[in-house]
């Protein structure tokens, strides 16, 4: 294990010297697609589009298998939830035929419809045409022809336990509860993971025809058992793809790490400052080293203001696995910055050098080639990010 680990941070390390020659940001906002081009060295910035203007971009996803799909999640004003189509690196775009839709529900049975497409994952790299999309409400959906058609994974979404697990019914996050967080082991195909807010983390080893809650350890404040087997919410989840076993996730109740040996959950955001705290969205780890990881903390007290902590806005890394972290604000404002970073709008790049970048709730995008030491701001007056990721087109 340890000498394939080795060969493929060697493998990685090459791929970096390269990264960011075609260095795009793809970022989705509330009223469209934009994307950010960078030159020479990433010193500059060029900022392109928008696409799909109206239309809310929830999450536009490079397919890493060929470096020129691009498939994008909107939801197109009154026409509803949909997914996009580009073969041609974002030329042109091609809606999907048939997008992610439930079945029609048995008589006696609650109806349920796709209110957006929320996450976009590429498949395992045996599958060069598998997509996994998460909706709100909960639903995992997967095309195997690159995105045209899409099919609900009927394994999660008519499991007899699924309305226990999302809480139907029950109170949902402001914006609508979702399934996110889709992460495939590189080592094997069937094995999946899925994060949910409301409902937890839960994992299939035979390609989604059966899920079980993987929550030990994790809190869930908000319910009358702290540490139930599922329910909680969890806001972002990642897998380092060369340590399949670590996984990492930010959740309503704090930051944490699990090592699959342990099989829990071990709460890493108690060692966060404590005025700081361990509540944000988004969560980012180091393309090279599983032990480093980005988060961006928001205000956590009782009203859930969802700004950065005293409108002074500062990301945080660690480099051992969560024992210590030390906050990155170097180039950021120093005081009335009141806005906050979604999950999917901040990500990281592939170069030897990682740059780490961000959009903001106030339609900023920042980013630091030097992983997170000194922060500039990119591109200003967007509408409000909802995504951003890191493309490297072939």
């Amino acid at each position: 294990m340890a000498k394939t680990t080795r060969k493929r941070r060697g493998a990685a390390k090459r791929r970096s010297r390269t990264a960011a020659r075609s260095l795009t940001l793809l970022i989705g906002t509330r009223k469209g697609v934009f994307f950010l081009r960078a030159g020479p060295g990433r010193r500059s910035w060029r900022l392109t589009g928008p696409e799909f203007l109206g239309h809310t971009a929830h999450h536009v996803v490079l397919d890493p298998r060929d470096r020129r799909t691009l498939i994008c999640a909107a939801r197109t004003g009154h026409l509803g939830p949909t997914v996009f189509r580009s073969s041609d690196r974002g030329r042109t775009w091609k809606e999907a035929s048939r997008p992610p839709a439930f079945a029609k529900a048995p008589d006696g049975e609650m109806a349920r419809a796709v209110d957006h497409v929320f996450w976009l994952a590429p498949g395992h790299a045996s599958e060069p045409h598998v997509w996994y999309a998460g909706t709100s409400p909960q639903g995992l959906f997967r095309s195997n022809d690159g995105g045209a058609t899409w099919d609900g994974v009927a394994g999660f979404n008519t499991h007899p336990k699924r309305p226990a697990w999302c809480g139907d019914g029950q109170a949902a996050p402001p914006d609508g509860a979702t399934l996110h967080s889709i992460c495939i082991d590189p080592r094997d195909p069937k094995h999946l993971y899925i994060g949910m807010s409301s409902g937890g983390t839960f994992e299939s080893t035979d390609g989604g025809a059966d899920w079980k809650p993987l929550n030990a350890g994790c809190r869930a404040d908000f319910l009358p058992d702290p540490f139930p087997e599922f329910g909680h919410d969890v806001h972002c989840m990642r897998l380092h793809p060369l340590a399949p076993d670590r996984l990492y996730q930010q959740n309503h109740c704090g930051i944490y790490r699990m090592d699959r040996a342990a099989a829990r959950w071990e709460r890493i955001g108690d060692n966060m400052p404590k005025k700081v705290g361990d509540i944000g969205f988004p969560m980012v780890l180091h393309p090279r080293d599983p032990d480093t990881v980005w988060v961006f903390p928001m205000d956590g007290s009782t009203v859930w203001p969802r700004v950065s902590p005293d409108g002074k806005p500062a990301a945080y890394v660690s480099r051992n696995g969560g024992r210590s972290w030390r906050r990155l604000d170097r180039g950021l404002p120093r005081a009335q910055g009141w806005f906050t970073v979604k999950r999917q709008a901040m990500c990281a790049d592939r170069a030897e050098s990682v740059g780490v970048y961000f959009g903001t709730t106030g339609g900023e995008v920042w980013g630091s080639v030097k992983e997170g030491e000194r922060w500039v701001c990119l591109a200003r007056y967007l509408p409000e990010v909802y995504s951003v990721e890191a493309a490297e087109f072939a």
